[in-house]
């Protein structure tokens, strides 16, 4: 079914703090709009509404026709314990919810209810257009196409994450909605996955609204974009692909700081005048006050003609500067600047793995021979459940290895922002979280660290796992800045980043000068960063290049 997503008005916000407010958009069959924004924007918000899974406060969300289906998927894996991998299919294709309106339309029919022959229709018809007559068989397919050698009736929580991300993949493969929302739907995708996203939603017929920090991914695939401007509060709209996006919104930005800079120039320049006219005019006023006496009416009059000359030039210049259109002064966008405190140098050896060998359930790696010294900047590549985490962990000396021997090297002080970013992840506030990894730091620097990453003081005091993904990794990148380290271990960082944030991060990666290693999908990170070491795991197997 072709379907259009009509958006009028549109409004939403946290409280009294408005995200964004008159939002318009039209998304037609074979439309790929890209949202973006800084965290916090309200892009994640924006989907939710749009999928009518969140109230707006404004505005209106309409489908033409009604009927349509809205599949949102949601930027991290939702893994409810108890639910198969089948199970999760069903339920991220639409075809659980689907089946169970069927379900209950037959019991309807069966019981002659009044209107339960349109009803059952009606149900049947969704059911068979989100493709449930043959989701188990094309299911097994795509499975075994995208190498996620698990049995469907495992369940979702014994999945690794690799795993997970394939199973993610699978169920985007097999929708078949009439509009798509997808939320940063690159996150632990692999080269082959993305390959694999890029031609899915490149090929759709139906209208689709994406976010995603994936430069590349965005470069590939968009055919607009929508920008979440927080700052300036404003929502703009461009034509054209991510490319065009980038070019446009520089212009854009030049533009309105010249018109702004042109207004306050002119407005300068008025008010300049109009004081120097009202002080002509009471120098003018005081001379006749003092020479009222003489008798010169000549005098007199031409010293009145004068001043009221000068009074109306000054009113006629504050006529000028009231009829001025205001132009207000583009705000300046929140900006992230981070660096990577270094400690002292670590011995020549950072870490060995000597005929390495860890099982994981189907995976084997090993046995791996491999040296990490002094300065090396090393890229770690792999499909997803290749073993590139294993491998860190191995390097790391936090998992027991099957066979042979590892080693960490002496004073190496390592610095990690991990896939799960596990530090903050509970109950306890940000805050507290934070602190308690730098005890010797005060609670005023904490907060104020914190701030300068953008986790101001509605974020800090909020149980860390209430915080968003991106939020998440941002306290993750303040730790490091906090603290001092000699090996940074970066596993999926731009996942959830902002953009601003990951050109940020590849800035403070160009000055560090420790060592590196560095697990990252992101195509261009991948190009930005100097690294000087390549490894590649296929098959358990570590290779370098």
């Amino acid at each position: 079914m072709s379907a259009t997503l009509v958006v009028k008005e549109l409004a939403a916000g946290h409280g009294e703090r408005v995200l964004f407010s008159g939002l318009d958009l039209v998304v037609a069959p074979g439309d790929v709009v890209g949202l973006v924004g800084v965290n916090g924007a309200g892009k994640s918000t924006l989907l939710r509404m749009l999928g009518g899974l969140l109230s707006a406060e404004a505005g209106s969300v309409r489908l033409s026709p009604p009927t349509a289906t809205v599949g949102h998927l949601p930027q991290e894996p939702d893994r409810i314990p108890g639910e198969t991998v089948h199970g999760f299919l069903e339920r991220r294709t639409g075809v659980a919810a689907a089946q169970r309106e069927l379900d209950a339309a037959t019991e309807a029919l069966t019981e002659e209810r009044p209107g339960a022959d349109d009803e059952y229709g009606t149900a049947l018809e969704r059911w068979l257009a989100l493709g449930g007559a043959d989701l188990e068989e094309r299911s097994a397919s795509v499975v075994a196409e995208l190498g996620l050698e698990v049995a469907l009736d495992q369940p979702m929580t014994s999945l690794s994450g690799g795993q997970a991300a394939r199973a993610g993949m699978a169920s985007l493969l097999l929708s078949r909605y009439d509009v798509f929302l997808l939320d940063e739907p690159t996150n632990d995708l692999d080269l082959d996955g993305l390959e694999r996203l890029e031609r899915f939603v490149s090929e759709l017929r139906a209208g689709t609204v994406l976010v995603s920090h994936d430069r590349e991914f965005l470069a590939r695939t968009v055919t607009r974009v929508v920008e979440l401007d927080l700052a300036q509060q404003q929502v703009r709209s461009f034509g054209g692909g991510y490319a065009a996006y980038l070019e446009e919104r520089e212009v854009a930005r030049r533009h309105a700081r010249e018109e702004y800079e042109e207004y306050a120039d002119t407005r300068a320049s008025l008010e300049a005048r109009a004081r120097s006219q009202r002080s002509w005019m009471e120098k003018g006023v005081k001379n006749a006050r003092r020479k009222a006496a003489d008798n010169d009416k000549v005098g007199r009059k031409f010293r009145s003609e004068a001043t009221e000359k000068q009074a109306s030039k000054a009113r006629q210049t504050e006529r000028l500067i009231e009829r001025l259109d205001v132009v207000e002064e583009p705000r300046k966008e929140w900006e992230l600047r981070m660096s990577i405190a270094a400690a002292p140098r670590s011995g020549s050896v950072v870490a060995t793995l000597h005929g390495a060998v860890v099982h994981r359930d189907s995976m084997t790696l090993g046995p791996v021979d491999l040296q990490i010294d002094w300065a090396d900047r090393v890229a770690i590549t792999g499909a997803n459940g290749a073993g590139k985490s294993t491998l860190l962990a191995a390097l790391l000396g936090r998992l027991e290895l099957d066979g042979g021997r590892g080693s960490l090297g002496s004073g190496v002080v390592v610095g990690e922002v991990d896939q799960a970013r596990g530090l903050f992840f509970g109950a306890e506030a940000l805050l507290d979280a934070f602190g308690a990894q730098v005890p010797e730091w005060p609670t005023a620097e904490v907060r104020t660290l914190l701030a300068k990453f953008g986790l101001l003081a509605a974020h800090v005091l909020r149980p860390a796992d209430t915080l968003s993904p991106g939020e998440r990794t941002r306290a993750a990148l303040a730790l490091l800045q906090a603290r001092g380290v000699n090996l940074l271990v970066l596993d999926e960082p731009t996942n959830h980043l902002d953009l601003p944030a990951i050109e940020q991060l590849e800035s403070a990666l160009d000055s560090y000068e420790g060592t590196l290693l560095l697990v990252t999908h992101d195509r261009r990170m991948l190009d930005a960063v100097h690294v000087t070491r390549r490894l590649h795991i296929d098959d358990g197997r570590v290779t370098e290049s």
